[in-house]
């Protein structure tokens, strides 16, 4: 089958190389003049777990292809996947103009009858608004359906190769019937396409990313609690993991979740809510609560230090919102980089892919990078994890009190054993335990 897919982020540029890897001719169309000439050179613009090799073979196989031109890239498709952003605007709505102003050019330059898919995340009614936006100037039938992807960055090559549901809203028979055949590779196992209306697909997406976002902000909740009740939050964690009704996933404490996805998702899912005049408490309630739990270490720090960091040096192992990423959207490393310097502390800084990003997109004052984790250590005040990278979970803990000035860890993600960390003779301060002195 031939496709076409616009925008070539996380969702795209996985979506697409996976669709190639399948047997599918795919061209990945972008207005970023730079990144198509760099993908057209075999370079990956993002890191993302065994995508590279999925990548360069297809490319070399002939059935990936890049452009910048929206025109050439969709002349023979008979599927053509949307998969643009979709940011927050001010008042926490989907902004939806990429995807309209394609939709808009789309329909001056389809020749043929064509399939258009919503791979974005986006408001429940979306499907309609680019069916009406293309319909202004088509001149040839088509058919607009939604198929919003569930890919976890850091796992989204294998979640798209053996998905545990494709999600399709559509209206068409004709439609539905070549998408059956498109996913029809990836479901041998039995796993299921769940086919239903254009509007509930795009409102399973919100109520999935809404859900586990509830369950984040929950479990920060209760650990909370278990510090202020001397309770450990990996007992209870295991506890009420194994009750089938609630399940194991999702339930590990922290500081907070970031990315692409939930921060977004919720804040959409909330917009529109009041856009129908519906109060959603619980959505609020969970925004506010990931909110916080962004300052949780910077609190522990503050209350260590007397209130007083000034002059103080911090190590900080983890920069991406999530380990197996180069993604630092909405990541809590950056909040407390920006808490902590602009009480005038110094943050020296590693992360095993991230590090670019952030000397491209954040304020750098106060903030150096190091080489690796452990010259991050040398001189510092004491070490500050955010990000749980495998590199990081089992360290060697005598280089790491002899590069401290004083052997203290402020742990994000609860990541060493209190038991050992008192062995090692650490002041050490993690999320729902008690602190190791």
């Amino acid at each position: 089958m031939k496709i076409a897919v616009v925008g070539t982020g996380y969702v795209g540029l996985v979506t697409g190389t996976c669709f190639a890897e399948t047997g599918n001719a795919v061209t990945c169309v972008d207005i970023d003049e730079a990144k198509v000439a760099m993908m057209q050179k075999g370079q990956v613009p993002i890191y993302e777990p065994d995508l590279e090799n999925l990548f360069k073979r297809n490319i070399d196989e002939g059935r990936l292809s890049f452009t910048t031109s929206l025109a050439d890239g969709i002349e023979d498709a008979e599927v053509i996947f949307l998969a643009l952003p979709t940011p927050p605007g001010g008042d926490g709505s989907a902004d939806l103009s990429y995807i309209l102003k394609v939709a808009d050019e789309l329909g001056k330059i389809l020749k043929k009858f064509t399939v258009i898919i919503d791979k974005s995340t986006v408001p429940v009614g979306t499907a309609e608004r680019v069916k009406n936006t293309i319909a202004q100037n088509a001149k040839v039938e088509f058919d607009v359906a939604s198929n919003p992807e569930f890919l976890k960055e850091g796992f989204a090559v294998n979640d798209f190769m053996k998905p545990d549901r494709v999600v399709i809203g559509v209206s068409s028979e004709r439609a539905r019937t070549l998408l059956q055949t498109l996913y029809a590779p990836f479901v041998r196992q039995g796993n299921l396409i769940y086919f239903m209306d254009e509007r509930s697909a795009e409102m399973t997406k919100y109520a999935a990313n809404s859900f586990l976002a509830m369950k984040i902000s929950f479990m920060n909740e209760i650990a909370n609690m278990c510090e202020l009740l001397g309770a450990d939050v990996d007992a209870v964690r295991l506890g009420i993991g194994s009750d089938e009704r609630i399940g194991k996933r999702f339930l590990f404490p922290g500081i907070g979740y970031g990315g692409s996805c939930f921060p977004k998702d919720v804040l959409a899912f909330e917009h529109t809510a009041k856009e129908n005049n519906y109060d959603f408490k619980i959505l609020k309630a969970v925004t506010a609560v990931n909110t916080a739990q962004k300052q949780r270490l910077v609190t522990k720090v503050m209350g260590y230090y007397g209130g007083d960091v000034k002059g103080k040096t911090f190590a900080l192992w983890g920069l991406a919102f999530k380990p197996d990423t180069d993604d630092i959207r909405e990541a809590p490393a950056l909040e407390i980089i920006k808490s902590l310097t602009a009480a005038g502390a110094q943050i020296i800084a590693y992360d095993p892919e991230a590090m670019d990003n952030v000397r491209k997109h954040a304020a750098s004052q106060g903030l150096n990078f190091a080489e690796d984790q452990y010259s991050a250590l040398n001189g510092a005040d004491a070490l500050i994890i955010a990000t749980e990278w495998s590199e990081f979970k089992t360290p060697e803990f005598e280089v790491m009190k002899k590069s401290l000035s004083e052997p203290v860890i402020f742990d994000g993600r609860n990541l060493y054993d209190l038991e050992a960390m008192a062995k090692q003779s650490f002041h050490y301060e993690s999320i729902g335990r008690n602190v190791v002195n």
